[in-house]
């Protein structure tokens, strides 16, 4: 299980999802560029006051980066906009979640890609750039840590990690989600969780190596 703590500093350093305006439709020259009939410019609009939120979170705990999420949300919104014929009616959560899930690994190859590097070789992140009072760094440091371990962890259990730990969902709405029986999810949880409490243990036994980066 992720620490309380941890999770607690990733959700509020990694800040909330840009509100909506629950009256404002869907741009009306996005949705034609997406080529979508007028009629269904509504049911487009509540699918993204609908979802959002969630898909905004989930891009940012699946490792794009803070200055991405925004580009990559809207990516995924764009896209189920383009299909919104298609996704039958009820369907549109787990259609952008299938989509986040395919949209933000290529969104954080993009962003190591054009990443600078360090003198020491290694990929400099970038960071949020809004700046903090002294007392967020420990704040940073727990959200960088659970960033790091959440990354090294396969997309599949990351992302039911992600759902239950962090999005608080239910083992039965995890198993929705993921087109899963609710025992294959269950049991996917568990492997989940034994791969993040390995990672962590690495990471601990690395940094025990390392007394100097003790305070990363």
């Amino acid at each position: 299980m992720i620490p309380a703590a941890a999770a607690a500093h990733h959700g509020s350093v990694n800040g909330a999802a840009p509100a909506l305006d629950p009256a404002e439709p869907v741009d009306s020259a996005a949705a034609e560029g997406a080529l979508v009939p007028a009629e269904l410019h509504p049911r487009a609009t509540r699918m993204v006051q609908a979802h959002h939120d969630f898909i905004w979170r989930l891009l940012r705990r699946l490792g794009v980066a803070a200055a991405d999420t925004d580009d990559a949300t809207q990516r995924v919104f764009m896209i189920a906009t383009r299909r919104i014929a298609d996704i039958a009616v009820g369907s549109e959560r787990s259609f952008l979640f299938g989509t986040a899930l395919r949209v933000a690994p290529e969104m954080v190859r993009a962003a190591r890609r054009q990443a600078p590097l360090t003198d020491d070789g290694s990929v400099h992140e970038r960071r949020d750039s809004s700046p903090g009072p002294e007392e967020l760094t420990a704040q940073n440091r727990a959200r960088a840590a659970l960033e790091e371990l959440l990354l090294a962890m396969p997309l599949e259990l990351r992302t039911v990690l992600v759902l239950f730990e962090l999005e608080q969902m239910t083992k039965t709405e995890v198993a929705d989600l993921l087109g899963l029986p609710v025992g294959t999810a269950v049991s996917r949880l568990r492997r989940a969780r034994e791969e993040f409490r390995a990672q962590l243990k690495r990471r601990n036994a690395r940094l025990g190596r390392r007394p100097s980066d003790a305070s990363a």
